[in-house]
């Protein structure tokens, strides 16, 4: 029996906390590559977690410090908040360990704010290990950029050490080719489970949700998944239920460090009982929610590509967004994008009053509502289903592999 390849996987964080679309799309893919052994150096922070264990398709190894049941919050706390430091050189040593023991095949980065530099540092001591950096960034590249100034030097060696890019984005591949990286380049998103998302739930379960919320016969809800960060652009929402209806209202699923700052503004503008901060929805739970309201939006300031915009689409929500980043590759408005077939609105970001407009439109022509819906849907399904994603990554393990 051949033994299988082995690619050593750098990632920050990963189940069963702490778990975010880039852990997401690492589970996806590699449950889907079987005949390849995954190995992973991620930060430990729950005491209660083994150093060492294997979760789906992957052999995970923790380091870093350690707190019984951290929140969120304990993340930012001593002593959690030096394992983002710590981990730039720790995941190196923990790497040049494991090489020993393990023989990798090939390496893989996910995020190079997070990991490119422990990943270049390997890379550079084991030159003939091919190493694959993945671009899943979703905060603005010159925030990035400027906090990683102190490493700048280390920083570009995660990009230009690289044999293989792969972006979720044409703007994240951009940036990724303008901090030096001059290998193969290929865009692959993520995706979205396509039939958690266009799956039948019940009236009953909707109606349910519905009465949790206080969602009342006649009224519009807006609906969004977001961090409470500025980026994501919940105050802008809040801001445009000024230019609409007393019977529109708008529900926030997440939290974040800007809740409060979020419901003051609400109570200054007026629409305090018009916006509901409903905090955490566990992923299984979100379908439902789509369903009790109709209209998705999330006007973010930057973005690397935004899975939740592409749920959203496949649960049949008319979505609202900006054309920042990495939405621009799939959200298509009808007015500035004349030549694709519409999926969604878009608005300019800090723009409340287009936001109100946006709403305006999709309320006043169901009929033309409806097509565009569909469109983003079919879209979605042909498109970003995980099972192709993880046919495409495929295809890049083999050639590292290969080339290894």
């Amino acid at each position: 029996m051949i033994p299988k390849k082995k690619i050593l996987i750098f990632s920050m964080s990963y189940y069963p906390k702490f778990v975010g679309g880039a852990e997401v799309a690492i589970k996806e893919i590699t449950d889907r590559v079987g005949d390849v052994e995954f190995h992973m150096v991620t930060l430990h922070f729950d005491s209660n977690l083994p150093k060492e264990e294997k979760i789906g398709n992957v052999i995970v190894h923790r380091i870093g410090f350690t707190k019984n049941n951290p929140s969120p919050d304990d993340l930012k706390k001593f002593p959690l908040h030096f394992n983002k430091h710590l981990y730039q050189v720790a995941a190196y040593a923990e790497a040049k360990k494991l090489h020993k023991k393990y023989k990798f095949d090939a390496t893989w980065a996910m995020m190079a704010h997070s990991t490119g530099i422990p990943a270049g540092m390997f890379k550079r001591q084991n030159t003939k290990v091919p190493y694959i950096l993945t671009l899943q960034e979703g905060d603005p590249t010159e925030h990035i950029e400027g906090l990683m100034k102190k490493v700048w030097g280390l920083f570009v060696q995660g990009f230009t050490s690289a044999d293989y890019l792969q972006a979720i984005s044409t703007f994240l591949m951009k940036w990724g080719k303008k901090m030096g990286f001059a290998g193969e380049a290929v865009l692959i998103p993520n995706a979205v489970n396509i039939k958690h998302f266009t799956q039948s739930i019940s009236e009953d379960d909707i109606k349910n949700v519905q009465n949790k919320i206080g969602k009342k016969d006649g009224e519009t809800w807006l609906i969004t998944t977001s961090r409470l960060v500025h980026k994501n652009a919940v105050d802008d929402v809040i801001k445009s239920l000024e230019f609409l209806p007393e019977n529109i209202h708008f529900l926030v699923l997440g939290t974040g460090p800007d809740k409060e700052m979020l419901e003051e503004l609400a109570q200054k503008k007026g629409v305090s009982g018009r916006v509901h901060f409903y905090g955490f929805v566990d992923h299984g739970e979100i379908p439902t929610f789509y369903k009790a309201c109709d209209i998705f939006i999330r006007p973010s300031r930057s973005e690397g590509m935004g899975n939740s915009f592409i749920e959203a689409m496949a649960a049949n929500l008319p979505v609202i967004a900006t054309q920042e980043g990495g939405i621009a590759d799939f959200l298509f408005d009808k007015k500035r994008n004349p030549d694709k077939e519409s999926t969604g609105w878009a608005v300019d970001s800090d723009s409340p009053k287009q936001i109100g407009l946006a709403v305006e439109d999709i309320l006043k022509d169901e009929a033309e509502t409806k097509v565009i819906v569909e469109t983003a849907k079919a879209m979605v399904v042909q498109k970003y289903d995980w099972e192709i994603i993880a046919k495409d990554m495929k295809s890049l393990f083999d050639k590292a592999l290969t080339k290894g």
